[in-house]
């Protein structure tokens, strides 16, 4: 039997979500609990690994096994033995055609930056901080340049090891909300660190250091040393992965959470 199940987490005390020989991840601690409820070992597939210190308001994972337990055990069971910054949100039987990774159509983040002078003494690991004055409407401007199927090579790590850096980006919307900047993103998939260099560039461009026009010039140059400093990754959330009707997963609302 197939299970998947929605996740949700706190990636502040994490080193990402891939297990780690030394440090803690969430997939340790996912499948451990998972694990304790079958009474045997069991491995997960995700939708896409977080990296340290990212957040997420619905993870989605499959497991195989076969052992026989209710939804509703699965579910309990699970949160049952998983520390309090990490809770299993939903769980549904799926076929074997469902997989976490391969079958979804587009997955959306959130990056949310606190814009003011002083730094915040409440939300320290939740979001970024920027005390420049950030002008909402030129970064989305410059974001409107960057809009669909690209090479997205300036704006991957050295280290990605996707296969190709083309990329179909769909939605990169800038909102504010008093101290609060919101950047909503969402694409057919991402490379490693191209959400967290879209906002690095961005934000220079929102502080006034650079043109609005710098977005789409760092992108055709298709080299990251281009495109400035990379975002920190407190404030940035996987909110929803999207899939085919057919698998006829939950339809979870975004997350009140994640304000």
């Amino acid at each position: 039997m197939r299970f998947a199940m929605g996740i949700e987490y706190d990636g502040s005390s994490f080193f990402g979500w891939q297990i780690q020989n030394t440090y803690p991840s969430v997939q340790q601690v996912v499948e451990h609990a998972i694990s304790s409820v079958a009474n045997t070992n069991i491995n997960v597939v995700c939708a896409g690994r977080t990296d340290t210190g990212v957040h997420a308001a619905e993870q989605v994972i499959h497991f195989d096994t076969i052992v026989e337990r209710s939804d509703s055990a699965w579910l309990k069971g699970t949160n049952a033995n998983l520390p309090k910054s990490v809770s299993v949100l939903w769980v549904k039987p799926v076929t074997e055609q469902f997989h976490a990774r391969f079958s979804a159509e587009t997955r959306r983040y959130r990056y949310i930056i606190f814009n003011r002078e002083v730094r915040p003494a409440f939300l320290g690991g939740r979001v970024s901080w920027d005390y420049r004055q950030l002008d909402e409407i030129k970064m989305q401007k410059a974001a409107n340049t960057l809009l669909g199927e690209h090479d997205f090579n300036a704006y991957r790590t050295v280290a990605c090891q996707a296969k190709s850096p083309v990329r179909n980006l769909m939605r990169l919307d800038i909102s504010r909300n008093n101290e609060l900047v919101f950047l909503d993103v969402e694409a057919n998939a991402f490379l490693h660190h191209m959400v967290r260099n879209l906002a690095g560039v961005l934000m220079s461009i929102g502080a006034g250091e650079q043109a609005i026009s710098w977005a789409w010039e760092v992108l055709q140059t298709r080299d990251r040393r281009s495109g400035g400093v990379t975002a920190a990754a407190d404030g940035l959330y996987l909110m929803k992965v999207n899939y085919p009707v057919e698998f006829d997963l939950p339809q979870s609302p975004l997350s009140s959470a994640v304000w």
